[in-house]
């Protein structure tokens, strides 16, 4: 049967119906291409989380205490999740086992954790001091008066972190190797207390930890790093986290850095907010921060090149069961470019 509208109500309909789906395609319309601006824009700025799980030690993180990246990430709808550790070898194990995203350490810990399978990256190097800061100590009255003098003694020190690679350098350069020394690996607060209570012949450390047996135990540097620690430590990241999120990565590195600039050019505020947190005598973190830097350098071929050398003599000595490759822990230079902050890429 076929069905005549009269023509004013046929266009009537018409127009209702048309007016109804313009809007719906209107409406349509803002809210799709929302999602897909959204899409692009996550892509384009390399932000793809939501926390970003930041490792500190607990001898001493002005990073942390000062709370600039928490506030720079905020407005970007980023937490901030902190995750405290003794010292690098259990950072890197952290890491390793996806509980962090990224932390501080030294030339060390990377190494044993690379060796141990950790998928990770070397996202920036930190600027090395004059090495006054990590020492072989001993006791003032005790009979070892050179590194030499270690063959056959305890000597304590955290296995896998910087003070491990002091000692095996100290050890080499007077014909020694780890297998002549009676080697015992404590935490730093562990070693500290050992230290004080004279239960160990020697004890390999860092400040705070050599300052404080310095002004309370009267020990004795036997050698400290100085013409050792020439890498300074480097920031580290899950690899994966860093490749999906390089602008989280920047602007941590860039905050750091800020703040770096800001403490080597105030020390005394740096022991303010440092002696509430360590609970130590200021006069004691005064030389701390002296022999303490603060500022990232870019990672670059000769940090590299280093970092390969001192990982084969650990190898080399049988410290890691095997060797391996530092560039498989680099990024690509596009991925650095994306990563590095200008204010570091300039050095």
């Amino acid at each position: 049967m076929k069905l005549n509208l009269p023509r004013r109500i046929f266009l009537q309909k018409f127009l209702q119906y048309s007016i109804s789906a313009l809007a719906l395609v209107t409406l349509s319309v803002p809210i799709s291409s929302k999602i897909v601006e959204a899409q692009n824009t996550t892509n384009k700025t390399g932000i793809n989380t939501k926390v970003v799980r930041l490792a500190y030690q607990t001898s001493g993180d002005i990073v942390k205490i000062k709370g600039v990246v928490d506030k720079r990430l905020e407005p970007l709808g980023i937490k901030v999740e902190w995750s405290p550790f003794p010292a690098g070898p259990q950072l890197m194990e952290a890491m390793n086992a996806n509980r962090v995203d990224i932390g501080s350490v030294g030339e060390t810990p990377p190494i044993f954790a690379q060796a141990a399978g950790a998928q990770l990256a070397y996202i920036a190097g930190r600027k090395p001091s004059k090495g006054e800061g990590s020492a072989i100590v001993v006791q003032q009255n005790s009979p070892i008066k050179t590194v030499k003098d270690l063959k056959g003694k305890k000597v304590v020190f955290q296995k896998g972190s910087a003070a491990h690679y002091l000692l095996l350098r100290a050890l080499g350069e007077v014909g020694l190797k780890i297998s002549d020394i009676q080697a015992v690996s404590l935490t730093p607060a562990e070693a500290r207390d050992a230290f004080i209570q004279k239960k160990i012949d020697a004890w390999v450390a860092w400040d705070p930890f050599i300052a404080f047996v310095q002004k309370n135990a009267n020990a004795r540097v036997l050698r400290n790093a100085s013409g050792i620690a020439n890498q300074g430590g480097f920031y580290m990241a899950r690899r994966s986290f860093a490749v999906e999120n390089p602008e989280v990565v920047r602007i941590v590195l860039e905050e750091v850095d800020k703040l770096g600039e800001w403490a080597e050019s105030n020390p005394n505020e740096v022991v303010k907010i440092l002696a509430p947190e360590l609970k130590l005598d200021p006069a004691l973190l005064s030389v701390v921060v002296r022999r303490r830097t603060f500022r990232l350098r870019p990672i670059n071929s000769s940090l590299i090149a280093e970092q390969q050398r001192i990982a084969d003599l650990f190898y080399n000595e049988k410290v890691i069961p095997r060797r391996i490759a530092i560039k498989d822990s680099v990024l690509t230079s596009q991925q650095y470019a994306a990563i590095t902050p200008r204010r570091i890429s300039r050095k």
